[in-house]
């Protein structure tokens, strides 16, 4: 039988706060991730790429507008949309209101240092 290796760096509790809002870990285990994460109005994440990770964003509350290679898509609460392996994205809130999307990582290797910042607000590489 063939068993696959998997480094996962989070664990449920985990959190922190960034300059566009904050993240928190509801669950993790081998192979996933499963975060909450809030942005502020006017908030952006870096535009940015994973070579190990796959994500599924939902978004809870608030509006959206993501980023996905050379598509702009605007979400709402209720809307989801996949981010495959290697895929240049980021997600704003044009909105009013804090944004809440709920985060699903998938892949052998989960951990905060597979992200590759290709632009960034908030003067961080």
């Amino acid at each position: 039988m063939i068993t696959a290796e998997y480094r996962n760096d989070y664990a449920a509790g985990q959190s922190d706060s960034r300059p566009w809002g904050d993240w928190a870990v509801i669950d993790a285990g081998p192979g996933f991730c499963v975060k909450r994460i809030r942005v502020i109005p006017g908030g952006i994440l870096s535009l940015q790429r994973h070579q190990h990770r796959a994500e599924q964003w939902t978004i809870v509350t608030g509006e959206a507008l993501v980023t996905r290679n050379t598509d702009k898509i605007d979400l709402r609460a209720g809307e989801s949309i996949g981010i495959g392996l290697g895929d240049i994205h980021r997600i704003a809130n044009p909105g009013r209101v804090d944004m809440v999307f709920i985060e699903v990582q998938t892949g052998a290797e989960l951990r905060e240092d597979d992200i590759e910042r290709l632009e960034d607000s908030y003067g961080r590489s």
